[in-house]
């Protein structure tokens, strides 16, 4: 530096000036001549490119050197929506509740949500807002990302991770199966049985219900195995069965059957199907999925919603023989069928076809009131595996109801009670009522008996009505066939004249 300062100093005053002279330095006429000529053939350049190379091609050339120079970005961004096609994504509600265990001060906008059935408060990150996670010395950052479709009208929702390129296989092979098994027993701790249905479009927290087209709420039914007022055996027979399918899921896969199960229960109004629901889903802690038949219009629905339900879970179809009118598959044969139309072909596909294997751990339920009225597809093995009859009230079930409502085990009236059920088609349900009418058990056990008593009057009068209508049925049968026997009689005489007058 001291040697160039020293040459500077010594050279000639005329050569010092004349190196920064700004006579040497273009005029603002030629900067801008040259700029408009350089201009012009951009223009040109661009004109030309247009016109004589492809678009394709452009794209091409364009993209290159957009990347060659482009800086080098050391971070990889992976995003995880909402929705995977037309089911939701697992690693999008596995992060939504990985994340709500990761909040810090340092987040300055978070979502409280309390529903009136949740006992604890939920919170979630807002829109925007960063978490920032580590796992075996890597730094990983996410991100919630809400934004508006302005083609379909509706909200995006989906999860930026972002990491140094370097550590992408272990993010993938091992943070995020991590972030899985993690959000998994989580959820196992702390889940709620839920019940979905269609028509509802907000849940409990105020959200889309969590399945696209359902809709769900806390079920809070308070029935179990242990108050159902059905057959102890019958009882103890499908609590096994429950026990049995959910263990056996490396038996199904080797078998190479779909991990489901079928059940048909079947009675009258009032035996407690309903609530043999509810203590199955609350029993094995599935959420139910109560499906409406009414409200769909083919069959192409019952698959977007069969992929919509969630694993370990229960789907209900009540009143199956009068929830919807059914093609019988016969009839679908060789006859234009509308694809605005339900049908028992897509019924049955649904049950066991290949769209039925779409998800684990999966329960399908049908209730009926009259199973005679069932077609016979519906009801062989692999549709509806257990067939479980919801009779009238039995004297051990009366005995079981007793102990729920009054904490009684043996009562004076017991004995009576238990004849007068026998000899009486009494429902669950109306017993039930009875003993509720009273606090005091005694006054509960002898309002039993007087409306067992009223029921079997009741009864044996419905009877004997339909025994007098049967017998006028059988009496006017008799009378047509006499009519027809006198008839043909008298066909047979006067048949018997002509042709005799015919061969006089």
């Amino acid at each position: 530096m001291e040697a160039i300062a020293t040459l500077f100093i010594h050279l000639p005053s005329s050569t010092k000036l004349n190196m920064f002279s700004l006579s040497d330095m273009p005029s603002v006429s030629t900067m801008l001549s040259a700029y408009a000529s350089l201009a012009a053939s951009t223009m040109l350049i661009r004109s030309m490119a247009n016109e004589f190379i492809p678009h394709q091609l452009q794209d091409y050339i364009f993209s290159g050197l957009r990347y060659l120079f482009s800086p080098r970005l050391s971070q990889l961004t992976l995003i995880f929506e909402e929705f995977s096609g037309i089911t939701r994504n697992q690693v999008y509600e596995a992060a939504e509740l990985y994340l709500s265990t990761k909040i810090t001060p340092s987040i300055e906008r978070l979502k409280v949500c309390k529903a009136p059935r949740e006992k604890n408060l939920t919170i979630t990150i807002e829109k925007g807002e960063e978490v920032v996670d580590a796992f075996e010395g890597v730094e990983l950052k996410w991100k919630f990302v809400c934004s508006d479709n302005e083609r379909t009208g509706s909200t995006e929702r989906y999860f930026e991770l972002r990491f140094n390129k370097k550590y992408r296989e272990k993010v993938l092979d091992f943070y995020l199966p991590f972030v899985l098994s993690k959000s998994k027993a989580l959820k196992e701790g702390k889940k709620v049985v839920k019940l979905h249905t269609l028509g509802f479009f907000y849940d409990d927290m105020g959200g889309g219900g969590g399945g696209g087209v359902w809709g769900s709420i806390n079920l809070d039914h308070p029935a179990t195995f242990n108050t159902l007022a059905m057959d102890p055996e019958l009882k103890k027979a499908l609590i096994d069965d429950l026990d049995r399918f959910v263990k056996r899921r490396d038996f199904y896969k080797k078998v190479g059957k779909a991990w489901k199960r079928g059940y048909l229960l079947y009675g009258p109004p009032g035996t407690g199907k309903s609530s043999l629901i509810a203590a199955m889903a609350n029993y094995l802690n599935f959420d139910i999925y109560d499906l409406e038949l009414s409200q769909l219009r083919h069959d192409s629905e019952l698959r977007r919603l069969l992929v919509a339900t969630a694993n370990r879970s229960i789907l209900v179809i009540e009143d199956i023989d009068c929830s919807v009118q059914l093609r019988d598959r016969q009839l679908e044969v060789g006859c234009d069928v509308s694809s605005e139309q339900l049908t028992l072909s897509g019924i049955l596909n649904f049950i066991d076809g290949l769209w039925s294997s779409c998800g684990d751990e999966r329960i399908i339920v049908f209730t009926t009131n009259h199973k005679d009225r069932l077609d016979p597809a519906l009801l062989r093995p692999g549709r509806m595996d257990m067939h479980i009859h919801m009779s009238y009230c039995t004297p051990k079930g009366f005995k079981l109801l007793a102990s729920n409502y009054h904490g009684i085990h043996d009562h004076p009236l017991h004995g009576e009670i238990e004849e007068l059920i026998e000899k009486t088609e009494v429902t669950p349900a109306e017993l039930a009522e009875e003993l509720m009418k009273s606090d005091q058990a005694d006054t509960a056990m002898a309002g039993v008996i007087n409306f067992l008593k009223r029921k079997k009057m009741e009864n044996d009068m419905v009877k004997d009505e339909q025994g007098k209508e049967a017998d006028c049925r059988d009496q006017k049968r008799q009378k047509i066939g006499k009519g027809d026997g006198r008839n043909r009689n008298e066909r047979t005489r006067r048949s018997t004249r002509l042709r005799r007058n015919r061969w006089r």
